[in-house]
């Protein structure tokens, strides 16, 4: 396959993964599948994804951040308290067999669908927040955990954890999510770039779509709100679980 194909199919994964990863999240499921059909293995496939991913991440802040929609000081706080959880997840799944996780990831996504369809009574609007409760803190520790032991899956958890929690809109809690990818994703790149993981010319293809999709999918998921976000979301989910559970 020529460059030019190789660059349209990358570009292309690029925008439907940017899209549905800052409105609800599982689109590496799209990117790494489409790298390893390019003939990356899935070391070099991992990595490549990661600059796409960190390029959809800032485009996706700056377009919030254009919207005058953003919380980028609650978002680094909360943020920090997962970078130990993930260091600590990561030795911990060394240990354990990679079926056993997704079997895991496949029962904890039915469970975050189930409450994501729970009525909310109270939602906080931007900023309206004067103390961040004990909870969230740890819960940041716990998913960062999570996201260090499994990874895939862990926008989700994100998502659900900060709505009820902090009883904030889904709008807000893609910004939290987006920022706080960021700060997951700098380190994982850095570790892939060290180790020589990184095809740049494929992972620069693929951040130009992944760019695009999130730019866009930041200003929709403003201006269409939990409408447009909930059922992309409950609908990633579900499609991320059933393939996890081996339904398909």
């Amino acid at each position: 396959m020529g460059d030019i194909e190789s660059v349209l199919i990358l570009f292309a994964a690029g925008v439907v993964s940017g899209i549905i990863n800052v409105m609800a999240g599982g689109g590496s499921t799209i990117t790494l599948p489409a790298l390893i059909f390019l003939g990356l293995d899935g070391t070099d496939a991992n990595g490549t994804n990661r600059i796409a991913v960190l390029v959809q991440s800032i485009v996706a802040i700056s377009s919030f951040r254009s919207e005058k929609y953003s919380s980028f000081k609650l978002s680094f706080k909360m943020g920090l308290f997962t970078l130990p959880g993930a260091i600590l997840g990561a030795i911990a799944a060394s240990n354990i067999k990679g079926e056993t996780f997704e079997k895991i990831l496949g029962v904890v996504m039915i469970g975050v669908i189930i409450t994501l369809l729970i009525p909310r009574k109270k939602i906080n609007e931007l900023n309206n927040i004067e103390r961040i409760p004990l909870l969230v803190y740890l819960s940041m520790f716990a998913i960062g955990f999570y996201g260090g032991f499994i990874q895939v899956g862990v926008g989700f958890l994100l998502m659900a954890a900060l709505a009820y929690l902090l009883k904030e809109s889904l709008v807000l809690v893609n910004v939290h999510k987006v920022f706080i990818t960021f700060l997951f994703t700098i380190p994982a790149v850095i570790v892939f770039i060290l180790n020589d993981n990184i095809i740049w010319f494929y992972g620069l293809s693929l951040a130009a779509g992944n760019g695009v999709g999130a730019w866009w999918s930041a200003k929709i998921s403003i201006k269409k709100g939990e409408k447009i976000i909930k059922p992309v979301l409950i609908i990633s989910i579900f499609i991320m679980a059933l393939k996890l559970l081996g339904v398909f």
